[in-house]
């Protein structure tokens, strides 16, 4: 009996170490994504580099989700001579369930920069949040992840300047006017979390409109150790969770935007930390596990 009773207290711990080994988030998967990204060059809309990015989205979900979509339309924008075909992308592990928890990011990145005529590479503004996305898919769909998720990824939202504010946020106001599913019941948007010196705090329409999804992600990371969350009210944010939560989404926006490359041509991927994307995606995944 005694060695029966120790050979499977070995099993039990033999299994519970391996369970505990598939549950890790793969960031140099993510970070070598962020850096894929930035090799095609700046991802504006209507660029051959922004077709290699949608193109790169696509061909990655479908590993990791059980249903893959391209929602496409046309606008005139004030950086092109012509219509340009923006693409949101949805990936969607388990569209049968009813849960639904929706992660969102943008992918393109920014036509003008503090230089005249020059793009940004945008390697945390639109890349780092993409290549999370990414890595959460992977994350969850290699776990067995039982309940919905969709992953949406944004186009177009880094086009607006003083003189066009029509031009910001273009893929999400259209995403949000579009939606005909059920509101989700946890929303979070990703934007700038790659950076070396992250410094997440909460953003103040976020903290408005669902308190207590914050609070349960600050939480959390406070018991993760996690000190590049700091748990204080930070500034005011245009960004794609504005669209969604005129639609009734409850989004929160996790995102450093004192981030002192943002808009420039130097956010590069040296800028970024692989770390910083684990960071983020521990805090993301033990929330959901919490949920």
């Amino acid at each position: 009996m005694k060695f029966l009773a120790k050979f499977l207290i070995l099993n039990i711990l033999f299994f519970s170490v391996i369970n505990l080994s598939t549950k890790e988030f793969d960031e140099k998967f993510s970070f070598s994504l962020l850096k894929e990204q930035c090799s095609f060059g700046p991802r504006v809309p209507g660029t051959e580099s922004h077709e290699r990015c949608v193109q790169l989205i696509v061909e990655l979900l479908k590993n990791y989700v059980d249903s893959v979509y391209v929602q496409t339309f046309k606008r005139k924008v004030s950086y092109s001579k012509q219509k340009i075909e923006f693409k949101n992308i949805v990936g969607i592990l388990n569209p049968e369930k009813e849960e639904n928890i929706m992660f969102f990011s943008h992918y393109d990145s920014r036509p003008f920069s503090n230089i005249k005529n020059r793009a940004i590479d945008g390697a945390n503004d639109g890349a780092s949040s993409t290549a999370l996305l990414l890595g959460l898919a992977k994350f969850f769909k290699e776990n067995d992840f039982k309940e919905r998720i969709d992953f949406v990824f944004f186009d177009a939202e880094d086009g607006g300047r003083i003189n066009h504010p029509d031009e910001w946020f273009l893929g999400s106001k259209y995403f949000a006017k579009n939606y005909k599913g059920k509101i989700p019941k946890m929303a979070i948007l990703l934007d700038m979390i790659g950076d070396s010196d992250l410094n997440i705090k909460r953003e103040i329409n976020s903290q408005i409109v669902n308190t207590k999804l914050y609070d349960k992600i600050f939480k959390t990371a406070k018991k993760l150790n996690k000190k590049n969350f700091v748990d204080k009210l930070g500034f005011y944010i245009e960004d794609d969770h504005i669209p969604l939560n005129e639609k009734g989404f409850r989004c929160v926006d996790l995102i450093d935007i004192e981030y002192k490359y943002w808009h420039t041509v130097d956010d590069t991927p040296d800028k970024c930390s692989s770390k910083s994307l684990k960071d983020v995606a521990e805090v993301i995944i033990e929330t959901v596990y919490d949920r």
